[in-house]
């Protein structure tokens, strides 16, 4: 073999041996996602996600939709998001705002009359979307100067269900079920008891004894806040159409992502992080990304988008430990291998 010749095979194994070792290093993840969840305690049940450019590049349905009868979990398996929804309504009042229908600078009492208390005309709609109304039960006065700080809560919420449906003129199940139907989202709906078949149960657990919870805090009151079923899949069509200004104006998306105020929430970190309109925004990372977490009635749930490398990550589980360390406890070292992967990368 001549001079050139051994150069040129000498080049292309180098080549060939570099995009091999990068091959390796971005399929990493999965490995050990894969182990994480053989190992995970408490055990994992339920469904995780990871998409890029829209694409599903990782999926993993283990365990079973019911620990008596054993029955696996399926890709249609649906799961109650809990706050996950609270995007969802978000977006369904920014939908209104682009119509003009909705002034977000407004006070809550332009929207809801019926309010009688004084706070009505003081509290603006953009306060119940960023949790910054100071609103903590109809009955009773602010617990601080609207703007001023921040109380997470579902009744703000539930008060925004109930200004789109005044708004629209629709019931919020119809004008959520509409937007999941154009979205193709065939698995998610809004929560009705005992109408859902492929709904899994939800499961609490103490001291290692998995509970039933047989009694869902969902109502017909508090649907704005909690009262969404979905599936893996049909988050990830959620954020594929939101992210990239499929569902509203991207000035409008801006203004969703757009905040005025900080919180702190253990899985997203221990420094405060912005929080826009149902979705946080986590800038002190190493990577940036928004997203938000759920829980509630035995089911966890997270949603979380990487702008920059276009990626989603998410999780359901229909098993949710009682203690509050252990909250998201899977979903938290996901996180984290995505975050220290080349999967990241930008664009």
């Amino acid at each position: 073999m001549n001079s050139f010749l051994k150069i040129s095979f000498l080049f292309a194994f180098v080549i060939f041996s570099s995009c091999n070792s990068t091959a390796q290093k971005k399929e990493d993840y999965t490995a050990k996602i894969d182990s994480l969840i053989k190992v995970a305690n408490p055990k994992f049940n339920g469904a995780i996600l990871i998409s890029k450019n829209g694409k599903t590049l990782y999926k993993k349905i283990h365990g079973v939709t019911d620990l008596t009868t054993k029955k696996p979990l399926q890709q249609d398996s649906q799961f109650e998001i809990m706050s996950n929804g609270k995007l969802i309504t978000a977006v369904l009042v920014l939908l209104e705002v682009e119509q003009g229908k909705i002034d977000v600078n407004a006070p809550i009492k332009k929207y809801l009359p019926q309010l009688t208390q004084p706070w009505a005309d003081s509290v603006k709609v953009h306060q119940l979307l960023n949790h910054s109304h100071g609103i903590i039960a109809l009955d009773k006065p602010l617990l601080f100067k609207p703007g001023s700080d921040y109380k997470y809560g579902n009744l703000n919420f539930s008060l925004l269900g109930k200004i789109v449906e005044g708004t629209s003129g629709k019931s919020y199940s119809d004008l959520a079920n509409a937007l999941f139907r154009k979205l193709k989202m065939k698995n998610t709906n809004v929560y009705v008891k005992g109408q859902f078949p492929n709904l899994v149960t939800g499961y609490s657990i103490e001291n290692n004894v998995y509970k039933p919870v047989t009694n869902s805090m969902i109502n017909p009151e508090n649907l704005g806040a909690v009262g969404i079923l979905s599936t893996v899949d049909d988050l990830a069509i959620w954020n594929n159409n939101l992210h990239k200004g499929k569902i509203i104006k991207p000035e409008t998306y801006q203004l969703l992502l757009r905040y005025t105020i900080l919180s702190q929430h253990n899985f997203f970190g221990k420094e405060k992080e912005g929080y826009g309109y149902g979705i946080r925004i986590i800038e002190k990372e190493a990577v940036k990304y928004i997203g938000h977490t759920g829980l509630g009635d035995g089911f966890s749930s997270v949603n979380i988008y990487f702008p920059e490398s276009d990626v989603s990550l998410i999780v359901m589980e229909n098993i949710m430990p009682d203690n509050p360390d252990l909250f998201y406890a899977t979903e938290f070292k996901i996180k984290n291998i995505l975050l220290k992967s080349t999967l990241l990368q930008k664009m």
